[in-house]
């Protein structure tokens, strides 16, 4: 753009490129990807994430770039946030918070972080599911108060564990468990024959049949219109008496009240979850006190080993899809 003053020749306007930034574990977690971002050049403006609609909708239009996290990305923000938005960088591998059918549609790219986290996910899996059984909270907690309360818990070892979704994160639970000595059965419309048939996982075609298999049921799968609430009343009918549920997944992936009354009903007998319908929850969450609940405030994939590589695979994607350099990694084809 000229720009010019009286009695002096016109000259050019730079215009810097505007990044918008709000995923926190990036923000919070040191590594080379932020030596990488401020060399660019490019002018950062930093939020704490996840953002509802109403906060990016304040933000949309002034932005050339998100890297985001889990912020809500809707077609009434991506109105707004174009022309000038370019390109989406997302901080992790969940695309459900973003219209990305929309995003296609626009042929605005949406760029994220596969074959990253799949280690530290399968590892907090397990954190969950062993304090579960062996009541490590509730005994830990105990004995910090002062008192030697002794609960009886439950091996592991010669159950039978349901994944539901045998991708990466998925193929690194059974591997896990397998060495723990449990029984491995799966599901997964896209079945990786090589893997199942190599580690002895039991293939099952429908929920309903895994669900009334195993004792322990663990959640891996992409949230869609065809997982949304694949946990609810009436296959939880099915389950043993006492099934354990572990989503370090997506909350929807699980019907909340149908939960919450098969916990109090001793159905299930215990819920480990990374993961929310609303993060933060509302001090008067259902589930944060339930006494068979196991909640982590959404830190399956946040070690200092992990967050590093997610965060500088998002921050290629960004300065190379910037840069016209082929180095990305898009989610979305066009």
């Amino acid at each position: 753009m000229l720009l010019a003053e009286a009695g002096n020749p016109p000259m050019l306007k730079v215009f810097t490129m505007r990044v918008l930034l709000t995923t926190t574990s990036y923000q919070d977690t040191p590594g080379d990807h932020h030596a990488l971002l401020e060399s660019q050049g490019y002018e950062i403006h930093r939020e704490r994430g996840p953002l509802p609609e109403s906060k990016m909708l304040e933000l949309a239009g002034q932005f050339d770039a998100f890297l985001c996290g889990d912020d809500e990305i809707t077609t009434a923000v991506l109105d707004k946030a174009q022309p000038r938005l370019r390109v989406i960088s997302k901080y992790g591998i969940g695309l459900d918070k973003i219209n990305v059918e929309e995003c296609t549609a626009r042929k605005l790219p949406v760029l994220f972080t596969p074959g990253v986290n799949h280690t530290t996910v399968a590892e907090h899996t397990f954190c969950l599911l062993l304090a579960l059984v062996r009541n490590l909270v509730d005994s830990a907690n105990s004995v910090r108060a002062g008192q030697w309360k002794r609960v009886t818990g439950n091996e592991i070892w010669n159950k039978k564990i349901g994944i539901v979704g045998l991708g990466r994160i998925g193929q690194e639970v059974a591997k896990r468990a397998i060495a723990f000595g449990m029984e491995v059965h799966g599901m997964d419309i896209y079945w990786p024959e090589a893997f199942a048939k190599e580690n002895h996982v039991t293939r099952h075609e429908t929920i309903e049949s895994l669900i009334a298999a195993v004792d322990v049921l663990s959640l891996h799968a992409n949230l869609s219109e065809s997982t949304k609430h694949l946990v609810r009343a009436d296959r939880i009918a099915l389950a043993k008496p006492g099934l354990l549920v572990v989503n370090t997944s997506r909350a929807e992936l699980v019907h909340m009240p149908d939960m919450i009354a098969a916990l109090d009903a001793g159905t299930i007998g215990g819920y480990g979850t990374d993961v929310l319908d609303e993060e933060p929850p509302p001090a008067d969450h259902a589930l944060l006190k339930h006494p068979k609940a196991l909640i982590t405030p959404h830190i399956g994939s946040r070690t200092y080993e992990s967050v590093p590589r997610q965060a500088m695979r998002a921050t290629l994607n960004l300065v190379n899809y910037l840069k016209g350099e082929k180095d990305v990694i898009q989610a979305n084809k066009f």
